[in-house]
Parts: C-alpha cells; structure tokens; sequence
C-alpha cells in the first residue's frame, strides 16, 4: 500500500524530482499561501491526512497572521479548509502534535499593530474523525512560541524552549494528553547554547534530538548546536542534558524534523534568521532558504549535511510522516521570501543513503504487503514484536512468533514497532 500510495500521488502530480536518497514531488497546492503554519499528520478512517494549522498570508504583515487550517487528503490528493483554530487573534510558530490520533496544536504567537507581540499559552484539541475541535486543554504554563515539540512513546508531549514574551526560555514543559496534565521537566542548561527559538528537533527512543534556532544575542545569531537530551523512563520529568556536536556546514533556523529509525533529518530552514516577513534580523535584507536536508545517525553520531535539494524552502513547522519513509511538507517560504501554497512528497531511500538504519535487534522486514490473509515477518529471534493500527491502538504483540493470520482484521493499515517502540515496519489488509 505504501508503494500504491506513492505511485497515486506522484501520478497526481505528475513530476518528481531526485536527490541521493530522496524523492521530491510536488502535490496539490495548499488553498492559500501560508507560512510560519503548524503541520502535523493523522488518520481519518485509516486515511493518513496532512494538516496546517494557522500562519501569515502572501502579504507577510502583522495583519494577515491568521487562523486559518487545512487538511489534505493523501488518498484523494486533495487539500480543503477546515474550521479555523479556535482562538480570538491570528498566531504564528505553535507547534501541532498528534498523540492516539488526537492532534494538539501548542503555543504560537499573537502580533499587533505596532510591532508589540504577545506569546500563547493554549492548547487546542483536534479530532481528525469528526473534524472537529474538543475544548482546549488545559494552558501551558509557560507561554511559549518557536519551540521544540515532539512526542514520546505516543503518550507525552515535550516542549523544549522556545521563546515566551520577551526571552528565550530553558523550560521543558512536558503535557499528558490522557489526563490533560502539564508537568515541569527538568530544564535545558541556562545559557544560549542550548536556550533557542526556531530550533527543532524529535525523540528517537528515550532521547530528544534538538538543532538549530536562534539564540539571544546581538541579531539573535543561528545556531549549528545539536542538543541531546536523555529521558529517564522511569520518571520522564528528568533528563540529561548535552552537546554532542554541531551540524556540518551553515546553522539551521526554521527546519522541519523527521525520524526514521536512527536517523533524525533537518529539511530546509534558513542559514540566518529572520523576522516572520523573511527580513534578516541582522538587516542583510531578506532571507533565502536552504537547499539541504542534514541528517544526523543517533547510532554512529555521525551526520551528513544533505546538500542538493532541489527545492528551498524555509518558515517550516512540521512535517507530517505519512508512512514510515514518506514525509509532507507544505507551505513555508521559497526563495525571494515568496509565501508558499506548494505541498512536497519526500520519499526517504535508506537503501541509497547507504547507512543502516536501525540497530541488528530492531531490523525487520514484513511480506507480503498488501496482503489479505497472512502476514510474516522476520526479525532478530525472541524480539517482540508490536503491532498497530493506524489510530496506534495496539492491537498484538508476541516474541514468538514471526506470522499471524489477519484475514478477519479491519482493511487498513498496520505499524509493527519492536524496540522503545520504533516504528520498523508497516503492512496493509486489504480484500
């Protein structure tokens, strides 16, 4: 189904472009041009969909900040409007999670005539089913924009710094979704190596991977700092806190992160900063993307910087996984500060990149796919293995076995994860 599914959106679109290791194709464009936007994936009747929540319009002033959201169907390869967040001011830079197919939309930023901004503090709720908002949770209590956002174990979501008001913050501020609770973790290292806005990053096991964003200072300096921070499984409110490196070539402000396996990726961003109407805050003038995807193996530590992109594209807040090697990026600024209405496919080839991914014990591979009947697997022997749906209910799991007959399973599609939960495979029932 994954293949099926690519071949249909690139059949859509109609070009696709190559660079090592990645696909570029070109979807649907988004109903407007919209930048600085909130983008996460869920499901809808096991439909994976891409959703954008607020941003700047094509006029990139105080006035066309917005409310306005979207959402993409991968299966139609059609993008509609959708209720707009439900807030009193148009904001920028929150952050969109997905936790058990609930989609939280965090933070952001609120700016008025004259200049003055003013950081949020809600947590809206999004049900994709019903596509339609619950009432909001309960407020972070930081207010918090440009942050770190990214979701452990499908159950808790951390943000990491960002800015709030009038500063950058070390704060890690960590919500359960399933008891709609905010808790305090600890705190990245007061100083501004680590505290940062527009910086990104994801978890990989029981690590936070963060890189990239602006630091207080004269201009507000990128930074090319990697931050890793290890969480304790026991007590997830405690973390510990390093640099390990930083990324090869120019500091990244503004990318869009994604995993696969080991492997985190920074898609795009900016070399230098800039404020949300592309204008460098060292008064260069306007700001011109990256044509990179920097790649970073949490196993070896190694990185690789990704040149070659065909496209740039900057101002991104997410990018929604639609299968465990295709991402969505959408919106965003192109070259020359023009807001973007574009949406990109990007098909990650593990294969090309040369690398192996995941360690021997979460190695897997899953046949036939799509299938209607059985579905084998073979991994490192006594692994357990885990299967969801595509709501990440778990629906088996075993150690001793390596097929299972699923002919009377829901049509849809399957995630097998082994390891801290890594995702490592996926299959599709189909009749």
């Amino acid at each position: 189904m994954k293949h099926l599914l690519l071949i249909c959106l690139i059949v859509m679109a109609g070009v696709a472009t190559a660079q090592p290791a990645w696909t570029w194709t070109e979807l649907d464009t988004m109903p407007k041009r919209v930048g600085n936007n909130a983008v996460v994936e869920a499901t809808v009747n096991g439909v994976p969909h891409v959703y954008s929540f607020s941003g700047i319009d094509s006029t990139k002033l105080y006035s066309g900040i917005h409310l306005e959201s979207f959402r993409y169907n991968t299966q139609s390869g059609v993008w509609e409007t959708i209720a707009p967040l439900p807030d009193t001011l148009g904001k920028i830079a929150a952050g969109a999670s997905v936790v058990n197919n609930i989609i939280y939309i965090i933070g952001g930023y609120h700016v008025f005539q004259g200049g003055g901004e003013v950081s949020s503090n809600k947590v809206h709720r999004y049900d994709p089913e019903t596509n339609s908002y619950l009432s909001d949770g309960t407020p972070i209590p930081v207010p918090i924009d440009d942050q770190v956002q990214a979701v452990w174990r499908d159950s808790l979501i951390f943000v990491v710094t960002g800015w709030s008001n009038n500063t950058n913050v070390p704060n890690v501020q960590i919500y359960n979704p399933y008891t709609d609770t905010w808790a305090a973790g600890t705190p990245t290292t007061n100083n501004n190596n680590y505290k940062a806005f527009g910086a990104s990053g994801m978890i990989v096991g029981d690590t936070i991977y963060y890189n990239g964003g602006a630091a207080l200072g004269f201009n507000f300096p990128a930074r090319a700092h990697l931050r890793k921070g290890v969480i304790d499984p026991q007590d997830p409110t405690q973390i510990s806190w390093d640099i390990p490196s930083d990324n090869p070539g120019d500091a990244g402000y503004r990318m869009a992160a994604a995993v696969h396996g080991n492997r985190v990726f920074w898609i795009g961003g900016s070399g230098v900063t800039y404020n949300y109407d592309g204008i460098a805050y060292n008064g260069s003038g306007g700001v011109d993307p990256l044509a990179r995807i920097l790649s970073y193996d949490t196993q070896s530590q190694t990185w690789d910087e990704g040149l070659g992109a065909p496209y740039q594209v900057m101002d991104l807040r997410g990018a929604a996984r639609i299968a465990p090697t295709q991402y969505i990026i959408c919106g965003g600024m192109l070259p020359g500060q023009v807001v973007s209405n574009k949406t990109f496919l990007l098909e990650f080839d593990p294969i090309i990149m040369g690398v192996n991914e995941l360690a021997p014990e979460q190695q897997l591979t899953v046949f036939p796919n799509p299938t209607a009947t059985t579905v084998n697997w073979k991994c490192a022997p006594g692994a357990t293995v885990r299967i969801f749906d595509a709501l990440g209910k778990e629906v088996w799991s075993g150690s001793k076995v390596q097929s299972l007959d699923v002919s009377s399973w829901p049509v849809g599609n399957y995630y097998i994860a082994i390891k801290h939960n890594v995702r490592v495979g996926q299959f599709t029932v189909v009749r």
